[in-house]
């Protein structure tokens, strides 16, 4: 049976289509997109909460879209152990549904950021991060304006106890440096996983970085390990 992806759409998703074209015609894997008001998941081998701005980021991003009737099934689909790839506003989705730990701030110079940073692979434990050596950069674009995640010292203490954190902002050469903290996130996380290490959330886009045209092909890096843990190749 061939394996398939699925990317939902919310009211205001504008990443689903990058994030498309990266599995179907990068990746080459069979795609789908999945509309929010659908509930069958059970065909889907990674499911991608892409970016945007779902619901116009009213409230607060994700306040909504985390009550579409998809996410319900979302839910079932984590506890089966299913894996869930959550990208910038998905991310914040993720957080809202309590699917993931912390939440999201305002960047900390209250100014929308979209240019490409420097990420630092943390840990190789979940299979998203498998393929992965810790300590490995990847060059990847950020578009967000409400990417400065927080959580209490008591949850990060649990996040790095459990090798949590995928993922933290840092220099060129893998140095985590207040300048790289561009968002002011907390200890300069820029992506983490749930306990069980079958969904992470990221706010930056690997889906924007998988052709030379496009400043950097390092997302093939990134879902090449994750689709070798999965056997999606």
């Amino acid at each position: 049976m061939s394996k398939k992806i699925g990317v939902i759409v919310f009211p205001g998703s504008n990443c689903d289509h990058d994030a498309y074209h990266a599995m179907k015609h990068v990746m080459n894997v069979e795609t789908t997109f999945l509309w929010h008001k659908d509930s069958d998941l059970s065909d889907i081998d990674l499911l991608i909460v892409p970016g945007g701005f779902s619901y116009g980021d009213y409230l607060r991003s994700g306040a909504i879209a985390r009550f579409s009737p998809i996410m319900n099934a979302v839910q079932v689909y984590v506890k089966s152990g299913n894996p869930v790839l959550g990208i910038c506003n998905g991310f914040q989705i993720l957080l809202e549904a309590n699917l993931l730990p912390g939440a999201m701030l305002h960047n900390e110079k209250l100014r929308f950021v979209c240019k490409n940073v420097h990420i630092r692979s943390e840990n190789n434990t979940s299979v998203f991060t498998k393929g992965l050596a810790p300590g490995s950069v990847l060059n990847v674009p950020v578009s967000h304006g409400e990417g400065n995640y927080f959580i209490e010292d008591d949850g990060l203490k649990e996040l790095q106890d459990n090798r949590q954190i995928a993922f933290r902002y840092c220099d060129e050469n893998g140095e985590i440096t207040p300048e790289s903290n561009f968002n002011g996130s907390v200890h300069s996380i820029a992506g983490i996983t749930n306990k069980n290490g079958n969904v992470l959330g990221m706010m930056p886009h690997p889906e924007r970085a998988m052709e030379s045209i496009l400043g950097s092909e390092d997302g093939i890096t990134f879902f090449e390990s994750v689709f070798n843990q999965l056997q999606l190749a």
